[in-house]
This record gives C-alpha cells, sequence and structure tokens, in this order.
C-alpha cells in the first residue's frame, strides 16, 4: 500500500479548508500515512473579473487539476462537488464524497435581515444565474449586481459597494467561520440550491485502487446516494454554471426525493417539480425528473437563457 498521498487543490481559503479537511479525516483513519497538499490555479481563479455565465467552461475550477491528476502529479483532487462537471474526462471518477453541510444559500447582508425585509429596487450581488432566477420569481423589484471572487472578498466588495445584500452558499460562509454575516438561511420554497451545494468531492484516477481504498471508509453513503440523483438530473439537463438549474434531493430510510428547478435568466419563467422512488434507483430517478421537465418546456427555457448570457455585457463588481 502507499504510505503518502497528493492532494490537489484551488489555493482559495475555502478550497484549502476543504482539502484540510479531507485530509483530516484520512488521517483519523490512517495516523501513519503522510499527506501533501499541492495548490494548484484553475481558470476561473484567473478570470475572477469576467462573468461565470460569459465565461461557459464547465471546468472551470476543475480542469487544470484534473490534468495534474491524470499525470500522476497528484493523487487524488478535492473540489466543491457542486463545480465538478457530471461528465468527467476519461481516466477519472469520484471516489468519495463528504457529508453533506447544510445546502442551502444564505442573505448576507450588513442593513436587511431578510429577502422579504429588502425594499423595493434594493441592490443584491450574485454570480449565479440560478440564484438570480429564483430571487427575481419571488422579488422580480431588486436590482441583481454580477460579482466575482472567493468568499471573504465578496463581502468585503459588497461592502465596499454599499449594496443592501448578497446570496451565499452556506457551506462556504460557515467553513470560513463567517456565520455572523449571514442574515437568513433561505428555504428551498424561494430558492433551491445548486446540484452537490455543500458536498465536498474527492477525484481520483479510475485505476488507482490503493488510493480508492483509502477514501472507501470517510465515504458518505448517504450523501452520494443524494447526489447520484442530483447529477444525473443535471446531465441529463446539460446544465453548468450559465444556466439557471437547481437540484436537491433527500433520503429517508430507503426512500429518495429530488426535487427540481430550471428558469430564465429574470425569473419570470420558471419551472419546479419531484420525484420519489427507491434509493437503489438514485440515478434514474434524476434522469426522470429531468425528461419530464424536458417534455413541459424546460429545454426552451434553458436554451433562451444560453442564448441571453451570450449577449449579457453586464459589469462584475
Amino acid at each position: 500500500m502507499k504510505n503518502k498521498l497528493v492532494l490537489g487543490s484551488r489555493g482559495s481559503q475555502l478550497a484549502l479548508w476543504q482539502t484540510r479537511f479531507v485530509a483530516q479525516l484520512l488521517q483519523s483513519v490512517f495516523p501513519l500515512l503522510d499527506l501533501e497538499i499541492k495548490t494548484i490555479e484553475t481558470t476561473g481563479d484567473a478570470l475572477l473579473e469576467t462573468a461565470l455565465s460569459k465565461i461557459g467552461d464547465k471546468g472551470l475550477f476543475t480542469k487544470q487539476i484534473e490534468e495534474e491528476l491524470l499525470n500522476g502529479e497528484i493523487d487524488l483532487a478535492v473540489h466543491s462537488l457542486k463545480d465538478l462537471p457530471t461528465t468527467l474526462p476519461d481516466g477519472l471518477k469520484i471516489g468519495a464524497v463528504t457529508m453533506r453541510e447544510i445546502p442551502n444559500d444564505v442573505l448576507i447582508s450588513t442593513k436587511f435581515s431578510s429577502i422579504d425585509d429588502l425594499p423595493r429596487g434594493a441592490s443584491v450581488a450574485t454570480g449565479s444565474l440560478r440564484r438570480k432566477s429564483q430571487l427575481l420569481a419571488y422579488r422580480a423589484d431588486l436590482r441583481i449586481v454580477e460579482i466575482r471572487g472567493n468568499v471573504p472578498t465578496r463581502i468585503r466588495k459588497m461592502e465596499e459597494a454599499n449594496l443592501d445584500a448578497m446570496i451565499l452558499a452556506f457551506a462556504g460562509v460557515h467553513r470560513l467561520g463567517m456565520d455572523s454575516f449571514i442574515k437568513q438561511q433561505i428555504p428551498f420554497e424561494i430558492m433551491l440550491p445548486a446540484v452537490a451545494q455543500g458536498v465536498i468531492g474527492i477525484e481520483i484516477r479510475e485505476k488507482d485502487a490503493e488510493t480508492e481504498e483509502f477514501l472507501r471508509l470517510i465515504n458518505d453513503e448517504m450523501t452520494e446516494i443524494c447526489v447520484l440523483a442530483e447529477r444525473s438530473f443535471l446531465r441529463t439537463l446539460e446544465g453548468g454554471c450559465q444556466v439557471p438549474i437547481g437540484g436537491h434531493a433527500i433520503l429517508n430510510d430507503d426512500e429518495i426525493t429530488l426535487q427540481g428547478f430550471v428558469g430564465n435568466m429574470d425569473g419570470s419563467a420558471t419551472m419546479r417539480d419531484s420525484i420519489t422512488g427507491n434509493r437503489n434507483d438514485a440515478v434514474e430517478l434524476g434522469i426522470k425528473l429531468a425528461e419530464r421537465m424536458i417534455e413541459n418546456g424546460a429545454n426552451n427555457l434553458l436554451t433562451e437563457t444560453r442564448r441571453e448570457a451570450e449577449k449579457s455585457h453586464k459589469k462584475v463588481v
């Protein structure tokens, strides 16, 4: 067996927190294992002044890390699973997932306590079309401001620009110990999270049985089943960062329930649906829900959104 593993990570505070967390999980099970963390810059890190919807690369935060994984320069790659494309490069697979953190989005503000508390025309920052679509579907009067950067940078930019609020994932804010900025945990009725939000995914080479054996003991099976359903839903819709798609699965005993959301850029047209079935059919349930939403017009919404995103030239804060 190997006595050392090299973990690949982006260099942001959150990415490094997540990679250190995985290292701690491994160390708790294999105390004699030598672990090294290697930071790798990705395209998404280098293009912080460009809107995600304009870049259009599904491997925005993963491609360079995956290249080093395929080349054998690292043994595993630690990702926010929501950033990992649903179709992986040949030769790679997900070796494990961690127990999911609270998956909800949250409202960040120094002025207001909830989305309902925001005044008409309030400025709300987000870099996500999924959040924008659902936010405008709930409050069409709000002014959405495009924002990029890591969590601390976004909070600083929000304050410097005197914006009224911002939407982020609870998991990232919480993992960095910045809960004091959270004013509201947004309920699913208003905003479904991104597929696999709150989950750390660990990517490995398909034929690396030794690394896979290490990871088997830190994998969270309940989370794995839920994200299998969510990712198959997203894959069937052919979605990525540049389209407004949300999905979340809950496992109760042997029963899994998957909710899905699709919308357009301004939230004027949205679709929601859900499906329930056996935990052993997680992948098939994701496909069925996506196909049912496609039959009801989801593709038209997504086509419209992709076209609008290509034409958009909104300034990024």
